[in-house]
């Protein structure tokens, strides 16, 4: 089976290895004459990078970039991009990379032309209609790593300087037009980031899945989700240059990020506070606050996963998937606790707190209260 296609949904995708040469014909198609790429300092100089950039100038755009972008990127690394993009005179963006250089990358598109304060688009009620849509530029979206799924998402996390709370900025048009996928840009990313990334498509996956929200096609898409981040994620840990592994990956990246509109729950709410404030990688934290939320969550969660289980090749029902995600991780290396990371427990109450505020408490199945979480970040510290 040929792992190439173009998909129309959730928006235009030109999946397959290889199709990052058609980075030119996705400015054509998108209006744009003179884009910025948006990535990470990381990837700014490497190959896969500067060959996108050769692409672009041979194609006649250019090969204007900015990359002065945080893993947890925020608001001054915005302004300092959308100073860029204005006095380059740029007319769309190309947002590049992992989670970072796609959140960020959009958010400079969105703001671009708008005259209110970024955290004045939070995804609060309807903020989002405060924005004036046309004023948002195109955006072109190249992933490259197989994780985030931003690259299909309509909003982006970014962390305010000031208070390090991570806000999601939400609007329909942040979704990009154009969509390249190509697998060969995730082969040389190393083992860790491998499994970080993976780990963090299959959270998305799980918490969808769980989530008490009626979506029954996210449903479905999550379940799919989980079973390729299982069959595949072993491979290109094993073999970075396996490519149907690696597009398999992409592909399930992308699905975790269409079924979260169902709804994510603890596991986020737990890893943005965390993040934003050690600044550790989301993935790898959303694995290792896994375990303990699949067991807050069992009592609401158990029959559903009875079921999967079996489709998911897993013997033993919901206790079966609940031993296998603690192997899982240690297949990777996965931290068993989060102070293996540098999380200290002294900021339990300020993460406590940070966790009650964001968005992502309101699709876990059993309500988050102060206690619960509590618990939970005492359990996973």
């Amino acid at each position: 089976m040929a792992l190439q296609n173009n998909w129309s949904y959730p928006t235009a995708i030109r999946f397959g290895a290889g199709r990052i040469s058609e980075i030119g014909e996705a400015c054509v198609a998108t209006g744009m004459k003179n884009p910025l790429l948006v990535t990470d300092k990381g990837l700014a100089s490497m190959e896969i990078t500067t060959r996108t950039l050769d692409l672009l100038d041979g194609a006649g755009f250019g090969r204007a970039m900015f990359s002065e972008v945080d893993a947890n990127p925020t608001e001054l690394n915005l302004e300092a991009g959308l100073k860029v993009y204005r006095e380059g005179g740029h007319d769309g963006v190309i947002a590049f990379g992992g989670g970072s250089g796609l959140d960020l990358g959009k958010m400079v598109a969105f703001m671009a032309g708008q005259s209110r304060p970024v955290w004045d688009y939070e995804d609060v009620g309807d903020w989002w209609t405060r924005a004036d849509a046309d004023a948002i530029a195109p955006i072109i979206a190249v992933p490259t790593t197989a994780g985030t799924g931003s690259e299909v998402g309509r909003a982006s996390v970014l962390t305010n300087s000031e208070t390090h709370v991570k806000k999601i900025i939400f609007h329909p048009k942040v979704l990009p037009s154009i969509v390249i996928c190509d697998p060969e840009l995730t082969v040389g990313m190393p083992k860790h980031i491998t499994a970080g990334t993976g780990l963090d498509a299959f959270a998305h996956c799980v918490e969808a899945f769980s989530s008490p929200h009626y979506h029954p096609m996210s449903q479905g898409i999550a379940l799919e989700g989980m079973r390729l981040v299982i069959d595949y994620l072993p491979r290109a840990y094993a073999d970075g240059t396996d490519i149907e592994a690696r597009a398999q990956l992409m592909s399930a990246a992308a699905m975790g990020a269409t079924a979260f509109q169902k709804g994510l729950g603890a596991i986020h709410a737990m890893s943005h506070p965390i993040g934003a404030v050690f600044n550790t990688h989301h993935g790898t934290t959303n694995a290792v606050c896994m375990p303990a939320v699949l067991d807050l969550n069992e009592p609401e969660i158990r029959e559903r996963f009875d079921r999967a289980a079996g489709y998911l090749g897993i013997d033993g029902g919901y206790d079966g998937f609940r031993a296998f995600v603690q192997e899982f991780n240690d297949s990777f290396g996965i931290p068993r606790k989060l102070s293996d990371m540098g999380v200290s427990a002294d900021r339990i109450d300020d993460l406590v707190a940070m966790a009650l505020e964001d968005p992502s408490c309101g699709g876990n199945p059993v309500t988050l209260t102060t206690e619960n979480l509590r618990k939970l970040f005492e359990a996973t510290i």
